[in-house]
This record gives C-alpha cells, structure tokens and sequence, in this order.
C-alpha cells in the first residue's frame, strides 16, 4: 500500500521544550487515521509539519513523496483545519465559501451547499461574533468541501452537539467513500470517532506510544478490575499501562495478551476481565504513572 504521509525520525524542539521526540510512522493512502493523545501530547505540532505550517529540528517528513515546507506543488493538495482556525475581521460567511476554490482545486459546491444547511451557519453573522460550534462548522465546511487528497482535522468539531456531531461524521464517510482520500484525524471525544478509523497513532509527552490498525488496538487492550490484592496478584508480568484504586477495588488498564493461566487464575480471584475501548487505552496511555510506579514498589517490596 502506498504512503500518503511520511514521518522518519521526527523531533522538534522549542527552546527547551521537546514538542516532538524523535517520531516515526505512516499515514496510508486513502485511509482515515486517528492522531490521538492528550493535550500536549504533540498532535498539533506534528499536524502542522505535515501541513508543510512548520519545519521540524530534525528528522524528515515527506507528503505525497515530498517535504510540504514551501512546495507549492504539494501544499496545493492539502487541507489543514486548525481549531482555532483564524479569518480576517470583517469575514462572513460568503467571504469564505467564495475564496475557498482559489486555493483548493478539487473544491465541491454541493459539499459546501449541504453543510452549510445541515450545519445551519447564519450567513450574516460576521465569523469573529460566532459561536464555537458555529466556527467548527465553518472550519469543516473548509476541511470536507475542499476534496483535497490529503485533509487534516484538528479537533474540527469543537463546541459542535451531538446532533452536529453525527451529521458531520456521515458527510465524512459518505462522501470519504465516494471521493477516497487520506484524512487525519485528532479528536478527544475518542468513543464518538473510533468507527471511523483504519488506523490508529497515539502520542504521549511528544513520543509516539502505539501505531497501529484500529482493530489490533482496540483487540489487544484489557481493563482488570476487583479486589486489590488480586488485581495486584495479576498484572504481576502483564503490560499494564495505568492503575486506579478505590478503597479496596482496583482497575488496571493495560495492552497485549494475556495466557490462559491468567485467565483462569482472574476467574479464581473473582477478577473481571474487558476489553478496553479505544478511548481507555489512550486514557491510559496518557495517565500519570505515579500509581503504577506505587503499585510496581509494593510488588518488590
């Protein structure tokens, strides 16, 4: 399968602050990717280096075979929407449809008609007065109405209700389905977005933590909960990711597959056993190991 997005031993530093630290990984064409992680976790900067908005300190990105920085080529086939994505003062609504096709050359009208309707965007509101959900939608309007081959949504739909929400994500797959192209895609209402996603990336604190199919993730992650000597009698060899205790219960959340003898020694403990949804697994990625540290000094003590 061929690579739409390239990215090879990434860092990128800010003074001090390592925003990226040393990342690699593949964005597949025709594939919706789940760029995914807490706040700080890198998402952002990475999504600007492949919108070809930032350079990285080191390491190499390629966008359809190229480095996107000041390749107009290249730049021309990418849609970046930004959460906080800005406009000039006195823009409304038709300042921005009307501009749009300059600068996306595979921009769809109907695409644009259907969600300014379905969206209901007031058309004499100035953009700066909007709302955050009525400035999502104008930033959608942008990322899904611009077909471009490469489309990066950062958080798009902030602010947006549920009922906004669903309507966006059957645009994106109908009209994904009908028009293949490389969508990434970063979101905290993780449970909401997980169907749509081949693949999934999670970053924690500027590395990359899992890069995976979607289906893999998901298969692979377990939540232990129970008693918590027995929880803690359990996890003694397994791959656990972040723990949680409440008076005498214990929940453990952790990746990988766990032999037969465990699960038959959880039943004994009267342990249970889940699968984790996509949104604990990158919840315990992204969780503070002080917890799991204290649970790894109390077992060798």
């Amino acid at each position: 399968m061929t690579n739409a997005i390239e990215i090879d031993a990434v860092t990128r530093h800010f003074g001090r602050v390592h925003a990226l630290d040393n990342i690699s990984f593949t964005v597949p064409e025709h594939s919706i990717v789940g760029l995914l992680g807490r706040n700080g976790a890198g998402k952002t900067t990475v999504m600007s280096i492949m919108a070809g908005q930032d350079r990285p300190t080191s390491g190499h990105v390629r966008v359809a075979g190229h480095d996107p920085f000041e390749h107009a080529a290249t730049l021309a086939q990418i849609s970046y929407v930004r959460d906080n994505q800005r406009y000039p003062d006195d823009y409304r609504l038709h300042h921005v449809v009307r501009i749009a096709p300059d600068f996306a050359p595979h921009w769809s009208e109907d695409i644009a008609t259907e969600l300014v309707e379905g969206f209901r965007i007031p058309a004499k509101t100035p953009i700066k007065k909007m709302s955050r959900g009525q400035l999502s939608s104008v930033a959608i309007v942008l990322g899904l109405a611009s077909r471009a081959p490469v489309t990066l949504l950062d958080e798009p739909y902030l602010g947006l209700d549920v009922t906004g929400r669903a309507f966006f994500h059957r645009v994106l797959l109908r009209d994904y389905g009908e028009h293949p192209r490389t969508v990434v895609f970063s979101t905290h209402l993780i449970d909401e977005s997980a169907s749509l996603f081949d693949r999934v990336v999670i970053m924690d604190a500027g590395r990359l933590v899992l890069d995976a199919n979607s289906d893999e993730a998901s298969e692979s992650a377990w939540v232990m909960s129970g008693a918590t000597n027995a929880v803690t009698q359990l996890i003694g060899t397994a791959n656990v990711l972040s723990t949680s205790t409440v008076g005498g219960l214990m929940s453990a959340t952790g990746s990988g597959e766990l032999d037969t003898e465990t699960r038959a020694l959880a039943d004994d403990l009267r342990v249970h056993i889940n699968r984790a949804s996509l949104q604990q697994l990158v919840a315990a990625y992204g969780a503070d190991r002080a917890a799991s540290d204290t649970i790894d000094e109390d077992r060798r003590a």
